[in-house]
């Protein structure tokens, strides 16, 4: 052992020792340089990947503030008990882009789930913990005590009209949300499960979430405590199936990406049935139950499908409502139309004589959807569909979205586009 820790030794600190060859005969100087070199690059890659995940993880810090809020009587939920009491609702892999944003693969009552969780007052309060206010006192401030039932349901009534427009629906909008309110199913409304309840709808996924739910192409919502909330786990987040890894995707040429893309996606009848889908879902958020929405970030990589082939929207942070977009519009300079972008490719146009954005839309998302579908389906398409399914394609790829197109045309080449797809699969496995 000790000779074993000597040679160890030797080759990660005296690569170049004069001294060196004599004591390991037959191995030359340079062999173990490279050796150092690649001992050192890997631990290197190591620190860096620990320190990414450590800047990026942070699930034992939403645990305890979210524990602490609940046993200080501040918040309550449906998977309070099990998450601080039973620990019952476990986090296991880290899935976060972003420290302020957890986001978690885990496991409750033996089941896959995802759990989310925002800790972006807390991280700020750790940078300057005499500047900022308790994240309770921040987050958990509304409503006050003293609010009754009616005030309560008034104030969710004003915030989503402010959010989502004002729809005829949001009044049963409002008791369902009561009705998630009320954990303990007393038929009240406390003052922990209205804070909680009321601080899970200023996070824009979960109020889209409640505004997206009827036609269950959203994560299904499972429970909440506070603000952490633990969804449905979507078996596969995306498009094709499979994704590059982050670290081989600046590496890899784009043909490269493509051909791995076209290897492991389903085959052509479940990528038609999980396009419809897709398409039903644009249908859903054009003129919905609870207004319009727009997709910001067209990427296979923001949708995805479940085991059954049925299309799943994965990122819904991804989607914003019409009047979040207008009023980031209202009233914004602008010298061309890229200056009017909400998100990655929300863009409206510009009024180059007032230099000011007006409200509509370059492109809707059914035009986008075309274009991120194109080559998902054509690949491996049917011969005797190809050339009609490509031409479907690029008049909708061709959509404007002036408001004087946006009705009957482009509900005729959504139901055009869908039919022909449809009328492939109908009357196979696959439907």
């Amino acid at each position: 052992m000790r000779r074993i820790r000597r040679l160890v030794h030797l080759v990660l600190f005296c690569p170049l020792s004069k001294g060196l060859q004599s004591r390991l005969p037959g191995i030359k100087v340079k062999y173990l340089l490279v050796v150092w070199l690649g001992i050192f690059v890997g631990s290197w890659v190591a620190y860096m990947h620990y320190s990414s995940y450590s800047e990026l993880c942070r699930g034992h810090i939403c645990r305890t503030i979210i524990c602490d809020q609940y046993k200080k009587g501040i918040i309550s939920g449906s998977t309070c008990k099990d998450l601080c009491e039973e620990r019952s609702l476990l986090f296991q892999h880290c899935l976060s882009s972003s420290p302020t944003q957890q986001v978690y693969r885990g496991l409750w009552r033996e089941r896959e789930v995802i759990i989310k969780c925002g800790i972006g007052e807390a991280l700020r309060a750790e940078s300057h913990p005499d500047s900022v206010p308790r994240r309770d006192v921040v987050l958990f401030d509304k409503p006050t005590r003293g609010t009754s039932m009616d005030e309560f349901k008034e104030m969710l009534l004003n915030f989503l009209k402010s959010n989502l427009g004002d729809q005829p629906s949001l009044t049963a909008l409002v008791s369902r949300i009561i009705a998630m309110a009320d954990v303990n199913r007393d038929g009240k409304v406390s003052l922990a499960e209205a804070k909680s309840i009321w601080a899970l709808l200023q996070l824009n996924e979960f109020l889209l979430m409640l505004s997206l739910h009827e036609r269950e192409h959203t994560s299904k919502l499972l429970g909440h405590c506070g603000d952490l909330y633990v969804t449905e786990k979507i078996p596969h987040t995306s498009l094709y199936g499979v994704d590059v890894p982050p670290f081989l995707q600046s590496l890899l040429p784009s043909v490269v990406h493509q051909i791995i893309h076209q290897w492991f996606a389903p085959a052509w009848p479940l990528r038609a049935k999980i396009a419809i889908g897709l398409l039903e879902f644009v249908e859903e958020i054009f003129h919905g139950t609870y207004g319009n929405f727009y997709i910001c970030e067209t990427s296979f990589k923001n949708v995805g499908y479940n085991d059954k082939y049925d299309f799943k929207m994965v990122n819904l942070r991804k989607v914003a409502t019409e009047m979040t977009i207008r009023g980031f519009l209202k009233g914004r300079h602008c010298e061309q139309n890229v200056d009017c972008t909400y998100g990655k490719d929300c863009m409206a146009t510009c009024d180059k004589l007032l230099k000011q954005c007006k409200s509509d839309m370059v492109q809707p998302n059914l035009a986008k959807v075309c274009g991120l579908l194109q080559d998902y389906l054509l690949y491996g398409a049917p011969l005797e569909l190809r050339e009609d399914l490509q031409k479907q394609l690029r008049t909708c790829m061709t959509l404007s979205g002036l408001a004087s197109q946006m009705e009957v045309h482009h509900s005729l080449v959504l139901n055009n586009l869908k039919t022909l797809l449809w009328k492939k699969i109908s009357n196979t496995k696959y439907s």
